[in-house]
């Protein structure tokens, strides 16, 4: 068990960590098809659409029906970009937003929704 100030260290590491924003990419290894998405937190994504998919209550319903089809050992997720960490806050949803046009576009991609 972890001391009190042990326990205060820890918090205070995981307020104080950069949280990576960017593009990322869920694959169906099986048909090939590729959805592009963004996310302010690129650590978080993978499991919060992990999670909608899994109880069947993804937005995106094509997604979703792949996932249904295909099954989870058929996808996979991937970082394509991080926006750079100095970046100003009000600059970033611009960043990810043409950086996910780029990719949407170099993949022949869907754009999650």
């Amino acid at each position: 068990m972890l001391s009190k100030e042990q326990r205060k260290q820890a918090a205070h590491q995981f307020r104080e960590r950069k949280v990576r924003a960017g593009v990322y990419a869920i694959r169906c290894t099986t048909t090939g098809s590729v959805w592009v998405g963004t996310s302010r937190n690129l650590d978080t994504a993978q499991n919060s659409n992990w999670f909608a998919l899994r109880i069947g209550g993804h937005r995106d319903k094509p997604l979703q029906d792949e996932w249904l089809a295909n099954q989870e050992p058929a996808f996979t997720f991937e970082v394509l970009e991080s926006i750079e960490e100095d970046t100003p806050a009000l600059l970033v949803a611009d960043q990810l937003k043409s950086a996910k046009q780029r990719w949407l576009a170099r993949l022949g991609a869907r754009g999650l929704l």
